[in-house]
């Protein structure tokens, strides 16, 4: 039911969903003494939230005897969201619930040179797969989140920059996936939606980390005191082109000499694989030989994590996160790229800034991709405006 007529600066049903989500508040009591609003308020309040399906009373199981009291839980189930993670050459697509966890998930290998216009309707057609073995009908869907290695316009839905992919510079994400789905695309850089992910994760515990993604290429989601830091022109954490210290004149794929990635990422990894006369034709390769106990792929692999933490050293001292997070392909091999991390940071970095700083694995390992994506999402639709706006038609 529709709430009309109260003062919009008073809690509204977001606020109210908001609250039981975080469990801050879990009876109409609690709600009340949490908002100061009147128990009659706060009913009209649920009242929408009830007919919306996003909260759900359950009987409390503490109850001693009598009448049992109930309790107000969200309900996960009162809709769904599509998550896309988009690389060079592979696609991971998910169905989640209103709560990020996955209900379906389908990985496929691409050609590195599909462009938008064969990717995007292949993505489209995986959500649907993934609708139909759910068995959820399209009117739950709720949005559409999408993340592409490179600087992307969130406004206009259009990658800036992106070398890993090619053709998809200008050209729109959001209709292609639209079709068959009347809901909001939300479209942000991979290393930001990865960052995303680590909401149920690490950002319980701390409050400004840096999510480093060391795969085909190289870059970094900052967040500082719990909010996503995109930059004046959404450009921040756009390490892999940052010039390295010992420039030897290496062209790199973005057109600059001397990057970061043309030491570091894992398509110069694979390059210096090959030219070894190592059959390899991605970086995953490269950490599958070194997991088997390759040594010349470990060697590679422990100097690539010294190239990034010459790098993060400089990031470190200017941004004093608590945490390092570390994610992408090759963080599969993490001790080796830990070992070469840690070696150049904890030589470069001041002491104050590294002495506590902690260097951790991502929360979702090779889900963080899509876990993020599906995040995005539900960050804009459960948030406390969208709630409202939905409870009043």
């Amino acid at each position: 039911m529709p709430i009309r007529g109260y003062a919009h600066e008073l809690p509204g049903p977001g606020e109210m969903l908001r609250l039981i989500r975080t469990g801050e508040a879990r009876s109409r009591s609690e709600l009340a003494r949490a908002t100061d609003l009147s128990r009659t308020a706060v009913a009209a309040r649920l009242s929408g939230l009830f007919d919306a399906g996003l909260v759900v009373e359950t009987e409390d199981s503490a109850s001693t005897g009598g009448r049992p009291p109930t309790r107000l839980a969200f309900n996960p189930e009162a809709g769904a969201v599509f998550a896309a993670a988009i690389g060079r050459s592979r696609l991971q697509v998910g169905l989640c619930d209103l709560a990020g966890q996955l209900l379906a998930l389908r990985t496929e290998d691409q050609d590195v040179d599909a462009g938008p216009r064969v990717v995007l309707p292949r993505v489209r057609a995986m959500f649907k797969e993934l609708r139909t073995q759910v068995e959820i009908p399209a009117s739950h869907i709720r949005g559409i989140g999408v993340s592409i290695p490179g600087v992307v316009d969130r406004e206009r839905q259009v990658a800036l920059s992106a070398p890993e992919l090619v053709g998809w510079d200008g050209e729109p994400v959001a209709p292609p996936l639209q079709q068959g789905f009347d809901v909001p695309v939300f479209l942000e850089r991979d290393c930001n939606a990865m960052a995303l992910a680590e909401r149920d994760g690490l950002l319980r515990e701390y409050r400004d980390l840096i999510l480093v993604k060391v795969s085909t290429g190289i870059g970094a989601g900052i967040v500082l005191d719990h909010r996503l830091h995109r930059g004046f022109g959404g450009v921040a954490g756009e390490i892999g082109h940052t010039r390295v210290g010992r420039p030897e004149g290496r062209m790199c794929r973005c057109g600059s000499m001397d990057c970061l990635e043309v030491y570091a990422s894992g398509w110069a990894l694979v390059k210096a694989m090959r030219d070894r006369g190592r059959r390899v034709t991605h970086v995953r390769d490269v950490v599958a030989r070194a997991l088997d106990g390759d040594g010349a792929a470990t060697a590679m692999i422990r100097e690539s994590g010294r190239h990034v933490g010459e790098i993060l050293a400089s990031v470190i001292n200017l941004l004093n996160p608590q945490a390092l997070v570390i994610g992408g392909d090759m963080a599969a091999a993490f001790e080796p790229l830990l070992a070469g991390i840690r070696e150049s940071v904890y030589g470069g970095a001041v002491t104050l800034a590294s002495r506590d700083l902690r260097v951790l694995p991502t929360t979702h390992g090779e889900l963080t991709g899509v876990v993020g994506a599906a995040n995005l999402v539900l960050t804009q639709v459960l948030s406390t405006s969208a709630v409202d706006a939905l409870v009043r038609g």
